[in-house]
């Protein structure tokens, strides 16, 4: 008995031990950091510490961003901060995000920081971005020069082109941000309001002398709706006049009028034509109805004279009076072909 107890006791002593000396390692891994945050004013515990190591969860980082937080006045905890970098986000992103809204008065909470910085996640943009802009409110091009576009061009009432540029001031709506549209959908309205002023105008002198007027009426119309940024101004920054495309598209209708012109006319050629073809037809078979109607004459006659109802004298009186004819017809013929000459 005296032997098990002994036992016993030594296996506890030896526990004892390996469970000091864990605790003696966590003790002095966590030291520094743990030190750090005390004299920092972000007390961390050895326990929350131990729990973010069993999570795998980057220790430095967090208690770094907490520290960084706390110094400027926000009372982060580390488990907001825990979650956020375990759900995907960038937790430097967004203290840095929240200083910055903090000192420029802006209301934005730990909550609607972290969606952002998720909303934003892969898109080459960060929170902190976004605030930035909120701040300092950014310039957009339109149209887009990555696009290859120059101008955004229209025509007016009177047929002449119109080119604008335009340079849109923007300003981020933190509220809007997460679902609200983004840049691209600023330039395509933009664009659309030019269009559409321009293509109202009765002329394009009356766009050129007031450049102004394109930007009122584009900003009448509350463009910033549903987006994720707040239109301050719209600035026409050119405008120049472009190709005569009314004059253009009469020039190229009255050509198609005379292709279609001409084709009508060639349809109507080509019926005469082959009027003309059927006519010549029923003249050739007319003659060859008469040809075979004089072929019968003599048939006629021969018949006429073994009837008896035609006689030797008659024959050679009609033939006297077709010689005759025939004479009259080429003498005929002659004069009149002497008074051609002679004329």
């Amino acid at each position: 008995m005296e032997g098990s107890g002994t036992f016993i006791i030594g296996a506890l002593g030896i526990i004892g031990v390996i469970v000091a000396l864990v605790v003696f390692v966590i003790i002095v891994s966590f030291l520094s950091i743990w030190i750090q945050a005390r004299f920092s004013g972000a007390p961390v515990s050895f326990l929350t510490l131990f729990s973010m190591k069993l999570r795998r969860v980057p220790i430095g980082l967090i208690v770094q961003s907490r520290i960084t937080a706390v110094k400027a006045g926000l009372p982060l905890t580390t488990d907001q901060l825990e979650a956020h970098y375990l759900a995907g986000g960038d937790v430097n992103q967004v203290v840095r995000a929240l200083i910055a809204a903090d000192k420029a008065s802006l209301n934005l909470d730990f909550n609607r920081a972290a969606a952002i910085d998720l909303a934003t996640h892969q898109s080459g943009k960060s929170v902190f971005e976004a605030v930035m802009t909120s701040v300092n409110p950014k310039v957009i091009d339109c149209p887009n020069p990555a696009t290859g576009k120059q101008s955004i061009d229209a025509v007016a009432k009177d047929g002449i082109q119109v080119k604008a540029k335009a340079r849109v001031t923007v300003r981020t709506n933190l509220d809007r941000f997460v679902g609200g549209a983004t840049e691209e959908t600023i330039i395509a309205r933009v664009g659309e309001g030019i269009v559409t002023t321009i293509g109202s105008s009765d002329t394009y002198k009356a766009v050129l002398e007031n450049p102004d007027s394109i930007s009122k009426r584009v900003l009448e119309r509350g463009l910033d709706a549903g987006t994720a940024f707040e239109i301050l101004s719209i600035d026409i920054a050119d405008v120049d006049v472009g190709d005569n495309i009314g004059a253009r598209l009469q020039t190229e209708q009255a050509e198609a009028d005379k292709q279609i012109a001409q084709a009508r006319a060639e349809v109507r050629r080509a019926t005469a034509v082959a009027q003309e073809q059927d006519m010549k037809a029923r003249t050739q078979e007319m003659r060859a109805k008469v040809v075979e109607a004089e072929a019968q004459i003599p048939m006629a006659m021969a018949e006429a004279f073994r009837a008896g109802r035609l006689g030797v004298m008659d024959y050679y009186r009609m033939q006297n009076v077709m010689a005759d004819t025939r004479m009259r017809q080429s003498i005929a013929g002659e004069d009149a072909g002497k008074s051609t000459t002679g004329n």
